[in-house]
């Protein structure tokens, strides 16, 4: 592919809007694909502030944007479910599928898997990708762009909800009322809790995400466990799911656990933390964590499709693509009322 405009990671703390080529060319089982709308994620903001996620690290300029939604304007010779013209979403991690991982269909945890945004892999805010037909999803007619973009970020709730193994009639608590922590409790709801408590420190958040049928909030003043023993009999949650990764959650999580319940760990923190183990043990906890998805896209875009899951609430802001720059410093500002920021091309 040619030179195209790009938002790029120079470095820790410097983005561009330039032209680059990221030289990808296309083959008989790939789709190119024109962007139309991609989210700005936590980890791009990450690498933006801090120019690393744990073993990643930004050596080199990357485009940025993992989240997104396009235009199929290409197919390869082989390609046999996606025609041009085709609205579509993108699974960002493309595994090596003749490996362990894959056979087993943990896909997600490749050690050769290939990430958008991650160094050294170049990222999807440019104009026109080529992906893999096999990671690529039609939308339906009535799901729009910023919907199909907003898939991503959803498959991490998914794939958080399916760990948790939920039994119907369920009841949850979500610590982090972020996009994940949302979009985690919408998961748990479809997959069967009777409903979802969620607990911030941030209020606005906590009111984005009561505008749910079935998420609760709660206090953010108080205690998280206090509050789910109060709302269960003091007998706690059956899963857990914690979305925060910060390290003032740890030492008290597994308070807010029902004897023999689950807990999740979705959000990723930034440091290695410390947390009760004879706790967990004494109640016989379950615990699970999650690193991004497998399997699941096909499913998250059915669920928004049936209209059970409806995230067009929380885009709390769309910007043009020329200003992508602004879009990430007003991300960095992590405004309590913001959920998710996308960035447009047309």
């Amino acid at each position: 592919m040619t030179q195209q405009r790009a938002v790029v990671l120079e470095e820790k703390g410097k983005l561009a809007i330039r032209d680059i080529d990221i030289g990808h060319e296309m083959g008989p089982d790939d789709v190119q694909i024109a962007i139309n709308t991609v989210g700005v994620c936590g980890s791009d903001v990450h690498f933006y502030t801090h120019g690393r996620i744990g073993p990643f690290v930004v050596n080199a300029p990357m485009v940025l944007g993992h989240e997104a939604a396009g235009t199929v304007t290409a197919v390869g010779a082989n390609v046999a479910h996606l025609t041009v013209g085709d609205r579509v979403c993108m699974e960002p991690g493309i595994p090596n599928l003749t490996s362990r991982a894959s056979k087993l269909g943990i896909y997600n945890v490749d050690p050769d898997v290939r990430f958008w945004a991650t160094p050294p892999v170049h990222g999807c805010l440019i104009p026109s990708v080529v992906h893999p037909a096999a990671f690529t999803f039609k939308l339906p007619d009535h799901v729009s762009f910023e919907e199909g973009a907003m898939v991503e970020p959803f498959a991490i709730g998914m794939q958080a909800a399916a760990k948790a193994k939920i039994t119907p009639g369920d009841v949850a608590v979500v610590i982090g009322a972020g996009s994940i922590g949302v979009m985690t409790a919408l998961a748990a709801l479809a997959g069967g809790c009777a409903r979802v408590l969620i607990h911030d420190v941030v209020a606005q958040k906590l009111e984005t995400a009561g505008q749910y049928d079935g998420i609760i909030p709660l206090d953010p003043t108080r205690s998280a466990a206090e509050q789910v023993h109060e709302a269960t009999g003091n007998w706690g949650a059956d899963v857990v799911f914690e979305c925060a990764g910060h390290p003032s959650v740890y030492p008290t999580l597994f308070d807010a656990a029902r004897p023999g319940g689950a807990v999740v760990f979705v959000g990723l923190p930034v440091d290695k933390f410390d947390f009760d183990l004879v706790g967990a043990m004494a109640k016989e906890l379950r615990m699970e964590t999650v690193f991004r998805y497998a399997n699941i896209f096909d499913r998250a875009v059915e669920l928004i499709a049936s209209g059970k899951v409806d995230l067009k609430p929380l885009i709390s802001k769309t910007y043009a693509f020329e200003q992508s720059i602004e879009a990430f410093d007003r991300a960095v500002e992590a405004r309590p009322t913001d959920i998710k920021i996308q960035i447009k091309f047309a």
